[in-house]
């Protein structure tokens, strides 16, 4: 396949004033994003028809910023990169204001709902309340679909000018495969192509939206998947997104389904719409991120290999998000320490790519940022997210190291690297100790509220596993209150003769324990106090790493432990 030129050459409408790194750094994401995540150095140069030395450049640039990550020839997708989705949800708000009545309908009907708004001629999702079934709805945060594929589809093109008509017309005809659309199924089996009805019948079925205000997906995406919508309008009378619920044909029907959901989705709806009444935008953050020195300091100390015109041209993006909607060039520059004219062909190569809208001299960003990686990264997990910086740790301390969660009265182990050495710990992921007798343990049960510790202390039979196992109800009591103050637990051969570990918690968004960090060894390797005065720091920094990832990746989404 030849290379897919991904930075258009002067003339072909691309302003003066662009910035051509920006470009470049954009369109190897998007690559990424559209390979699933990962790819080859040598891949992604052929993928984007860029030179090897810029794809160097660029991939190094991207990874300095936390966006991506560099494995010998490899490149991935980072966690950190879903700070320009993140910025794009926080200043709609609707993920926000209207989550939880998603999540409660889906709960209510057992079915999967979904949030999504207009992205041109296609539909792009911003939320998802999934069910988790043997066949369960796989769509992502920030997966873009066809309109005339989908029932929001039609809601969103009820409103549609003769303009845009002709350019859905026109971006149909030049892709009828729907290539455009790399999150649709694949295309290898018949019943997975476009279907000529999606689009033939497509205007019948807008009129009936029209009419209606509600919408059906009748197997339009792939056989057996069927959906109703309906719009959520903001105070304004505009449609602001479209609330779907997803189903399957051994469930309902899409004749059925209007008659068995529609009176609850309408009452979801007017929930959600009272939530858009009542909303308070919250006042703009004050004074300047920081960012451009940050740049310039990293311009500095790398050299050629930074492409500093890349890094600020992202972090315009950044620049948008709560109390931040809408800004003018000034408000921009102003949040980003840029200079102005920095701030302003950043916002034209921005705005020339699709990702800022313009009205009036005020920007905003558009939902194509999504597609800067959102919808791979919005299914990551824990584990994923714990497993470079648990090998970073290992290969410092020479010793190995693990992810745990608690799992009934037990730690299970979720991720793991372990060292080569011909006297290691051996535990494989998915094992379980009594949390009791762990380090990790002792960091999850002193993470719980207090009631809820002692009433699973009251009920674990507390039996030696060594010698020096810990078995006393009080002693442990008093011991996890003692972890929770210092923000460390320390075994020394309790679970098993010769095994010394030490962890640390990891913490979500909100300050909660959802997990625990660890170095084990065995005894003769380290001290008690070598443990606390050498390993610990480097726990703490570890997991402050991985909570750095899990709080962005974590802002709009939920993610699991494994």
């Amino acid at each position: 396949m030849p290379p897919t030129r991904t930075v258009p050459t002067p003339g072909t409408g691309v302003p003066p004033e662009a910035v051509t790194p920006l470009m470049r750094g954009i369109a190897v994401v998007r690559r990424l994003t559209d390979a699933g995540g990962a790819l080859s150095l040598s891949d992604l140069e052929r993928a984007t028809g860029l030179a090897r030395s810029t794809v160097d450049r660029v991939t190094g640039t991207l990874a300095r910023m936390g966006y991506l990550r560099l494995d010998g020839r490899d490149v991935s997708l980072a966690p950190g990169l879903m700070a320009l989705g993140n910025a794009y949800l926080a200043a709609l708000r609707l993920p926000e204001l209207l989550g939880r009545h998603a999540e409660a309908l889906a709960d209510e009907l057992d079915e999967s709902v979904s949030l999504a708004v207009s992205d041109g001629d296609g539909i792009r999702f911003i939320r998802q309340a999934t069910r988790r079934r043997t066949m369960s709805l796989s769509f992502r945060i920030g997966d873009l679909l066809p309109a005339e594929r989908t029932a929001p589809g039609a809601l969103f093109a009820a409103g549609w000018s003769s303009v845009q008509w002709k350019r859905w017309a026109a971006h149909r005809a030049a892709d009828p495969e729907g290539l455009g659309f790399p999150s649709l199924p694949p295309r290898d089996r018949p019943e997975n192509k476009p279907l000529g009805r999606a689009v033939a019948g497509f205007e019948e079925r807008v009129a009936q939206a029209r009419e209606r205000g509600w919408a059906v997906d009748d197997q339009l995406i792939e056989p057996g998947l069927i959906a109703l919508a309906a719009p959520v309008h903001d105070p304004e009378g505009r449609v602001a997104c479209a609330v779907s619920v997803v189903s399957h044909t051994s469930r309902h029907s899409a004749a059925s389904l209007p008659d068995a959901l529609l009176p609850r989705l309408r009452t979801a709806v007017e929930a959600m719409e009272r939530a858009l009444l009542r909303d308070s935008p919250a006042p703009a953050p004050s004074g300047p991120a920081g960012l451009a020195a940050w740049t310039g300091a990293s311009k500095q100390q790398l050299g050629r290999g930074f492409v500093e015109s890349l890094a600020r041209g992202l972090t315009v993006l950044t620049a948008f998000g709560e109390g931040r909607g809408t800004l003018t060039l000034t408000a921009v520059a102003e949040a980003t320490g840029l200079a102005r004219a920095t701030a302003r062909r950043a916002l034209i190569t921005l705005e020339h790519l699709g990702y800022v809208a313009s009205d009036a001299g005020t920007f905003r960003l558009t939902p194509q940022v999504l597609a800067l990686g959102f919808p791979p990264l919005s299914r990551t997990t824990l584990s994923q997210i714990a497993a470079p910086h648990l090998a970073a740790l290992a290969q410092r301390v020479h010793d190995s190291t693990s992810l745990a969660v608690l799992a009934g009265d037990d730690v299970q182990y979720t991720a793991r690297v372990a060292t080569g050495r011909i006297m290691s710990v051996n535990i494989t992921i998915g094992t379980r100790f009594p949390a009791y007798a762990t380090s990790m343990g002792r960091v999850l049960l002193a993470g719980l509220p207090p009631a809820e510790r002692a009433a699973r202390l009251a009920r674990t039979e507390l039996r030696p596993l060594t010698p020096r196992t810990l078995t006393g109800r009080p002693e442990l009591a008093a011991l996890l209150d003692r972890v929770h103050r210092e923000g460390y637990a320390l075994v020394d051969e309790e679970l098993e003769e010769g095994l010394r570990s030490i962890a640390v918690p990891v913490r979500d968004r909100g300050g909660a324990v959802v997990a625990a960090l660890n170095v084990a060894m065995h005894s003769s390797r380290r001290s008690v106090g070598e443990c606390v005065t050498g390993l610990l720091p480097e726990l703490r920094a570890t997991a402050a790493g991985i909570e750095a990832d899990l709080h962005v990746a974590g802002r709009f989404t939920r993610i699991p432990a494994v």
